[in-house]
């Protein structure tokens, strides 16, 4: 047994795979690959017979290379850790702090296990993992990785269901879970709480209910509340898990709420300068008063026409 120590000192107790299951799963990859370049080397040599020796030559490295290296690469990357051989025997590739491997952590055990594996005929391979307590080879020592066992002789690969819990301390959890002061429990112990709730279906019993309590006895001395008497510490993380969910999602729908109203507000603020609209409130009129429209103004009075010029005169008055 070993136990995966995150960054923030949480222990995560996985059963590491030992030497022999190791061997027999890389065995079993080695024999699939080797029977892979074999027969595609055959079908090659027939369907090109006239190739030259530098063009064999190049032909079987690209093709020892795509088998050996390349392949077993991207079929651990695609499956998250899982080869052929590592399947039949319920094994599993995983980072050091027990999360899935990405392809640059599967890229430093491919080439470092050519060498090792391959090249050296695991020598190096084979002396690292007896001396490493945890059963690393070379390639798990610059990759940062480590092979652990996913199903467990006689646990029937899973872990049995939880105790059921008196519905009254249920109601009395909930309280105790509002008053919960959440803050000062650190992200990285969060995400080992998700990880251990999302496999906890794939760790033996006696492992899932150590981890459990030591998960539980963490959270508990960053939240000052220790777990309820006749809880069991698996259920106290789903519950205080779904409460800080439960608090997430208040706080998102009132951040939401709060922007949709600003923007009401700055909406009726500008609308009416925008369509160059003008509201004039009625004049407001003492008690007893009436508002009397203004009368209309009288039409003005067209001017008189100019008088006609006198007789004799020779000239016309001013009008």
């Amino acid at each position: 047994m070993s136990d995966l120590v995150t960054g923030e000192a949480v222990v995560l107790g996985l059963r590491t795979a030992k030497l022999p299951s190791r061997g027999l799963a890389v065995t079993l990859d080695l024999a699939v690959q080797l029977v892979g370049l074999v027969v595609t080397t055959l079908v090659l040599s027939l369907l090109a017979p006239d190739l030259d020796s530098a063009a064999v030559a190049a032909v079987t490295i690209g093709l020892t290379v795509l088998f050996l290296v390349a392949l077993p690469i991207m079929i651990e990357t695609l499956s998250r850790g899982r080869s052929l051989g590592k399947a039949a025997l319920g094994l599993r590739v995983v980072r050091s702090d027990g999360g899935p491997v990405r392809f640059r952590h599967s890229l430093v055990r491919g080439l470092v296990g050519f060498l090792e594996i391959i090249v050296l005929f695991g020598v190096p391979a084979v002396i690292c993992s007896v001396v490493s307590s945890e059963g690393k080879r070379l390639g798990d020592v610059f990759a940062g990785t480590l092979v652990v066992r996913e199903r467990v002789p006689g646990g029937g690969g899973a872990a049995a269901a939880l105790p059921p819990v008196n519905p009254q301390l249920l109601q009395a959890i909930g309280g105790e879970l509002v008053a919960l002061d959440l803050s000062a429990v650190p992200e990285p112990l969060w995400l080992a709480v998700r990880q251990f709730l999302g496999r906890i279906g794939e760790l033996d019993q006696a492992v899932a209910h150590r981890m459990s309590a030591r998960l539980a006895d963490d959270l508990a001395a960053r939240t000052g509340h220790p777990v309820p008497y006749g809880v069991h510490p698996a259920a106290y993380l789903g519950a205080v898990l779904t409460e800080r969910q439960r608090r997430e999602w208040t706080r998102a729908q009132g951040y939401a709420f709060q922007q949709q109203a600003q923007a009401q507000a700055l909406g009726q603020q500008y609308a009416p300068q925008q369509y160059g609209l003008q509201q004039h409130a009625p004049q407001p009129t003492g008690p007893g008063q009436q508002h009397h429209p203004a009368p209309p103004a009288a039409p003005s009075t067209p001017p008189a026409p100019p008088s006609p010029p006198a007789a004799g005169t020779g000239f016309a008055p001013p009008a």
